[in-house]
């Protein structure tokens, strides 16, 4: 197993190996399309069952609905009303296993409070409610991972949060689930999957499926950084695109496709200080529910739950989404949060599969395999946290057509890259700050994103001091993390390292224009950039910040889409 390093060398050797695949007899076994969470998971589950593997991404790693989720593993404590017992309790099972055994260092508990409204009846409905979440949590065979439940008066609840209302709620019940930063978390999928002998490039967009008959026997690759087409032939070709899934399905066959419907949620992050509280909320609104979320130095506030039909790529939020959600929390509120209170807004899309309900909110979350063409099979559905389960059974379909045998699924047992080592590593992060010169809280926060491969941030210091500056505007971030973001984590761009590797563009003020130069300046001699593509990759950031900015005033999602498609994805330089 190698180091899983995303450089870009290792993009050019991974290159070379999919080109070689067009000669015969030299096909891989399968070929991941779409680098999300489900298709970076399945390129683990393949690898690791010992399949020759590639894995290609249109665009980022996690560039779509995967880094704009609500970043919480958690078992869906409203799929209980929905009486979806199998769902919560798969997801239960999949949140033990991340916190305890395949990411520790990205996955932890965070603790959250349901405000109770009504006397009397309310309490004991809840209760049992969250009382079976636990229960069901605690049954899992590799431990839950985080603390039981506790029911709080209205006092403690209170001294939990001082800036609730005082008359809003009559009591509480608190409870834990668990949260990630969902892009690193792919990235770190992707590694892990390439150290086990996976072939991964992001930017690679398939134009076409290569047909013999009705078979698929690979796909037509554009390299989104040339210009370039090429062939990949393979075995067997997993579609796992998401909210793409019917875009994807339509170049090869009209007949027995899988329906998925977007839909969108939008996010607020706004500063730790607004309003003072020590855990998260979970509020009931007429639709959904809301999500108060800490986040660092932030909450994130979200979500909502919206058809959406326009651009996939760049889904916009609105001026109406956001009064929506400041709306909501707001009347929990001691002091009402102000459009000035947001610092940062993103919009994400979920793959929800098609069915006859006209509420996106009741569309189903459990996902599905099709295998509508030989060669092909094809993934939709499901939520973030049974990500793995999606991927196993993608795999487990792609086999049955495989002539060889195949070992079964192992990867509730493999820990990710940065895994091992960590909780060591926490032990000793005073002495690794020393050793580093730098502050013991700068170390800490390395090692909350890169687990045990925080030595690797740490050496780039070590050689090069000026790389433990922070960033410009976002002191939370150093200039080693966008040196460390292009050679070891796929960065090919000034928005992978913003919106994605770090999350300067929801967590600054300024969204990271100020940054932008720095980064720019930091990833030009890795990647081989002039100063006319330096000056242009900080152009386009600051055009589609202002785009964004410019969407969200906008009162409908029309005229937002409108305003966020006045920038273009960057391309080639001519």
């Amino acid at each position: 197993m190698d180091t899983g390093a995303l450089s870009p060398q290792d993009r050019e050797e991974a290159l070379a190996a999919l080109r070689a695949t067009a000669g015969r007899g030299r096909e891989l076994d399968v070929l991941i399309v779409g680098g999300g969470v489900v298709g970076a998971g399945a390129a683990l589950d393949a690898a690791t069952r010992g399949l020759d593997t590639g894995i290609v991404e249109a665009r980022d790693w996690a560039s779509g609905t995967s880094s704009r989720s609500s970043k919480l593993i958690h078992g869906g404590l409203r799929y209980l009303e929905m009486l979806d017992f199998a769902l919560v309790r798969e997801a239960l099972q999949e949140r033990g296993l991340l916190l305890e055994r395949i990411a520790p260092h990205l996955v932890r508990p965070v603790p959250f409070m349901y405000p109770l409204t009504k006397r009397f009846i309310e309490r004991p409905y809840v209760g049992a409610g969250v009382a079976l979440y636990d229960a069901m949590s605690a049954a899992q065979d590799h431990g839950r991972g985080v603390p039981f439940h506790r029911h709080l008066s209205r006092r403690a609840t209170l001294r939990a949060a001082p800036s609730l209302k005082d008359h809003a709620f009559v009591g509480s019940i608190r409870y834990y689930d668990a949260q990630v930063d969902d892009a690193r978390f792919v990235v770190n999928l992707v590694r892990t999957a390439a150290a086990y002998g996976a072939r991964a490039a992001n930017r690679l967009k398939v134009v076409s499926f290569l047909r013999e008959g009705e078979r698929v026997v690979g796909a037509r690759v554009s390299n989104q950084e040339d210009g370039s087409e090429f062939d990949i032939r393979a075995k067997q070709v997993v579609n796992a695109t998401g909210v793409w899934t019917d875009e994807t399905q339509a170049m090869v066959t009209d007949r027995g496709q899988l329906k998925v419907r977007a839909s969108k949620g939008i996010h607020l992050v706004v500063p730790r200080d607004r309003f003072q509280s020590t855990v998260g909320l979970i509020l009931r609104t007429e639709k959904s529910v809301l999500f108060v979320i800490p986040w660092g130095r932030h909450w994130i506030i979200g979500t909502t739950d919206t058809d959406w039909n326009l651009d996939k790529a760049h889904p916009a939020a609105s001026s109406k989404d956001i009064d929506y959600l400041l709306e909501h929390v707001n009347q929990v509120l001691k002091r009402p949060l102000t459009r000035e209170d947001v610092e940062g807004v993103y919009a994400g899309l979920r793959p929800l599969l098609a069915g006859e309900s006209d509420s996106t909110a009741k569309l189903s979350r459990e996902h599905v395999v099709a295998h509508p063409v030989p060669g092909l099979v094809v993934v939709a559905g499901g939520k973030y946290t049974t990500y793995r389960l999606m991927a196993r059974d993608a795999v487990d379909e792609a086999v049955r057509a495989l002539d060889e045998r195949v070992a079964p699924s192992c990867t509730e047992s493999i820990p990710l890259l940065g895994a091992e080592g960590f909780k060591a590593k926490w032990n000793k992060r005073s002495r690794l700050a020393e050793r580093a010169g730098v502050h013991v809280a700068r170390v800490e926060h390395l090692l909350n994103r890169y687990g045990s491969l925080a030595d690797e941030v740490l050496a780039l210091i070590s050689a090069d001091p000026a790389l433990a500056e922070p960033l410009p505007g976002a002191d939370d971030y150093l200039r080693a993390e966008v040196v460390y973001a292009a050679t070891h984590e796929g960065a090919r761009h000034i928005h992978d390292v913003l919106t994605r590797r770090t999350r300067i563009s929801i967590e600054a003020w300024d969204r990271g224009v100020s940054a932008a130069p720095v980064v720019a300046e930091l990833m030009a001699p890795l990647l081989g950039w002039s100063g006319a593509q330096v000056e242009r990759e900080v152009r386009h950031y600051l055009a589609r910040v202002d785009a964004e900015r410019l969407s969200q005033e906008q009162p409908d999602d029309v005229s937002a889409d409108s305003a966020r498609l006045g920038v273009d994805d960057i391309v080639p330089l001519a």
